[in-house]
């Protein structure tokens, strides 16, 4: 019963705990660094005619051979897509060789955003089943119809041909300005071939583990999600809907929601999986490459928003970016749109929070009845349990009364963790004054320094009937610790971790209050 007496304030310790651990790891353990020269993954010019190429040993298969997964790496650039908010550029084996997004909030580093990793498998790249053929395909450049394409004028569609011994391949590109493109391929004659989405988008450049890698949407509308050094034994997945490469921020995305996808992957040597689409002629695709940005991709195809995943608590995560979505709508300010939503959980969750503080207060004025019951009796476990149950009975207490309140804010609060840490609007939005992109630390520490403070006076006021010496010593210094971790936090979590204590400290005033009158009527 002496854990029962302060099980809440437990609780509390290892959902603090447990969510520093999960930072520490999140920030200090850096993610894979896919090092180009350690890979050895590059093919260079006088290699590119001996490289491996899918084989099906004269059999037909829909699984590319995982040999033959080495990037060609060329540097010439075949034509251009320009548009106000990107430029893309195609390469001479037909491939997306780059896209370079124009807004400033896409800035690192004083520089415009390049989304693709110039030595890793590039959107758009077929792969023949048959050596020889791929062995071609490989080497032999496209030609263009176009070289340079204006996405402000009429001219949005570029037909690439590469002529091949024993076919010819065409593909027809038409571009818009929301950064998706409609693909359709020929043969002239018929060829068992592949296409990938190409490796992801390699944009992320924080020390946060967040999720990337490959996500597949099934005919069932279930999720495939693998993620980098995750990839274990190749996939097929038939009739799919879509296929991503993903990390953070970014995608390359191919879909056809009328016609379904046959798809396959392959690990590569870090263990992440390439997604390719089985081809045949004519082939109608879609795709789109940039930005993970809800609105856009669902103007395109509302399923589309599917592939904006948040990991292990994607389930709970996509409803309350939806809510928050919907208050920005409203209101037109990302942060004030936080703050809405932090006051929409916290009443959600005011009853069963009403209910766990009462009984937090009660068990608070039985603590020196509970120790003269565990001094009495503590050498007879049973009989002091069965004291402790009628103590709690007479009085209207529940020792766990206070627990389900903190249960239910783990998973809310890891999912709104995932939300303000994965969702791209964020990127240079402005709350107000000092705060102007609530994606990036707050630069002068004023939102974590006032979030250790309204932790520290929370505890002063929230009863506590806590008596071990060292759980007491690490309450205390919780609201430091917590402190120094959330200044490298993205100012939008801050911003909610904040606003989320100054509610719950008015709610304990109400419930403290309200606890005093209960007993001035008794």
């Amino acid at each position: 019963m002496e854990q029962q007496n302060d099980l809440q304030k437990r609780l509390l310790l290892a959902l603090v705990l447990s969510f520093a651990v999960f930072v520490i790891f999140d920030m200090f353990i850096p993610k894979t660094l896919k090092n180009i020269d350690q890979n050895k993954t590059v093919i260079t010019q006088s290699q590119q005619t001996s490289a491996s190429v899918p084989t099906t040993n004269n059999t037909s298969s829909n699984v590319p051979t995982s040999n033959s997964m080495a990037p060609i790496a060329t540097i010439n650039p075949l034509a251009t897509v320009t548009s106000d908010k990107f430029v893309l550029t195609i390469d001479d084996l037909g491939r997306i060789n780059q896209v370079k997004l124009l807004e400033k909030k896409y800035e690192y580093e004083g520089k415009k955003l390049e989304l693709l990793n110039p030595a890793w498998v590039k959107p758009l790249e077929i792969r023949f089943a048959d050596e020889s053929l791929n062995a071609e395909a490989l080497k032999i450049p496209y030609t263009t119809s176009v070289t340079n394409i204006d996405l402000n004028s009429n001219a949005t569609t570029v037909t690439l041909t590469q002529k091949l011994s024993s076919t010819t391949v065409t593909k027809l590109l038409t571009f818009y300005k929301d950064g998706h493109y409609d693909l359709d391929i020929q043969l002239s004659s018929p060829q068992e071939y592949f296409i990938t989405t190409g490796q992801r988008p390699n944009a992320d450049h924080t020390r946060y583990m967040v999720v990337q890698g490959s996500l597949i949407k099934k005919s069932n509308d279930t999720i495939e999600v693998i993620e980098d050094g995750d990839a274990e034994a190749p996939l097929t997945i038939p009739n799919a809907k879509f296929a991503t490469a993903f990390d953070r921020y970014f995608v390359s995305i191919l879909y056809n929601f009328e016609q379904p996808l046959n798809i396959s992957t392959l690990t590569l040597k870090d263990d992440n999986a390439l997604v390719f689409l089985q081809g045949k002629s004519p082939l109608a695709l879609h795709g789109y490459i940039g930005p993970k940005e809800s609105v856009v991709l669902k103007n395109i195809h509302p399923e589309l928003s599917d592939a904006i995943e948040y990991g292990w608590f994607t389930f709970i995560s996509k409803p309350i970016f939806k809510v928050l979505e919907w208050f920005h709508t409203h209101i037109g300010n990302w942060g004030w749109a936080i703050i809405l939503l932090t006051l929409a959980i916290k009443l959600l969750l005011f009853p069963l929070s009403y209910k766990g503080m009462m009984s937090m207060q009660k068990l608070k004025d039985l603590a020196p009845k509970m120790k003269e019951i565990k001094e009495k009796y503590g050498k007879d476990p049973q009989k002091m349990n069965a004291q402790m149950m009628e103590l709690y009975k007479k009085h209207g207490a529940n020792p766990m009364g206070g627990c389900l309140p903190f249960l239910l804010q783990i998973p809310v609060f890891f999912a709104l963790y995932r939300v303000l840490l994965n969702a791209v609007e964020l990127q240079g939005a402005e709350w107000t004054l000092w705060i102007t992109d609530l994606s990036i630390m707050d630069p002068y520490y004023v939102l974590p320094i006032l979030m250790g403070a309204s932790m520290w006076f929370q505890q002063k006021i929230t009863p506590n009937s806590m008596t071990d010496p060292m759980q007491q010593k690490i309450f205390q210094w919780l609201p430091v610790v917590m402190t120094v971790f959330f200044i490298y936090f993205p100012a939008g979590l801050v911003l909610y971790w904040l606003v989320n204590n100054l509610c719950t400290i008015g709610q304990q005033f109400v419930i403290n209050r309200a606890y005093e009158n209960l007993k001035a009527k008794k």
